[in-house]
């Protein structure tokens, strides 16, 4: 019943792949710790190598001769903490990764780009501006598709009540309050969504203008595809 709320984020590339899991203890000492960092790195390249589904898939994989499960029992009996494997996940393909604050926060970002961009030597610190982004300023999703519409239904209805109870609003007429409406839309995006972001290191532009005016500099073609960001 010992709560784990402390603990570390940590990642690990490999084979053109990215892992990253959150595991967690119960204080910041023990996050500290040598041996727990050591096992939460072995259990990345577990992760890469053995692709479990999910957390109780990780626990039955091999460690050593043991199982997972069993390694953690063994270091919360020598370590004298609750701790546990929060989440974890793995990316394939372009990524950018990023690690904040001593595991704190990590960001893995995946794009799409043609060996023009790629071969650029500018593209490796623009892949890490975008992680930089994720890290700094948390969002729920990458670009106005990937909101779902109950969310955005769910938003104009809130926004619409908001607007009708404000007298100052209330001999406007319906349609009136609809366009209102619309309008504070685009604000969740800019709010919600990763590429409608203002850039963090240029607010003149948003995410999105930057990853297309950083393409058009190297010649190549770059998407914005995912990102996944922990904090612990």
């Amino acid at each position: 019943d010992r709560i784990a709320a402390d603990g570390i984020v940590e990642i690990l590339n490999a084979d053109n792949c990215s892992a990253m899991i959150e595991v967690n203890s119960e204080t910041d000492f023990v996050a500290k710790n040598d041996t727990f960092i050591a096992f939460v790195k072995e259990l990345l390249g577990i992760i890469i190598n053995k692709r479990p589904a999910d957390i109780s898939a990780l626990l039955a994989c091999d460690f050593n001769g043991t199982t997972v499960e069993e390694k953690i029992k063994e270091l919360i009996f020598t370590i004298g903490e609750k701790l546990e494997i929060r989440r974890f996940v793995v990316v394939d393909g372009i990524t950018s990764t990023y690690i904040h604050g001593k595991g704190s926060i990590g960001v893995i970002v995946k794009f799409e780009a043609d060996e023009k961009a790629l071969s650029n030597e500018g593209f490796a610190e623009f892949a890490k501006n975008i992680a930089l982004q994720v890290a700094a300023y948390p969002v729920s999703y990458l670009n106005k598709e990937s909101v779902p519409a109950s969310v955005i239904e769910e938003e104009k209805s809130i926004l619409l009540s908001q607007i009708s109870n404000d007298p100052a609003n209330e001999n406007k007429p319906d349609a009136i309050k609809e366009k209102m409406v619309l309008g504070r839309i685009s604000k969740f995006y800019d709010n919600h969504c990763l590429l409608e972001q203002l850039y963090v290191k240029d607010d003149s532009v948003k995410v999105s203008k930057y990853v297309e005016n950083e393409a058009k500099r190297m010649g190549g073609s770059i998407k914005v595809t995912a990102f996944y960001r922990f904090e612990k």
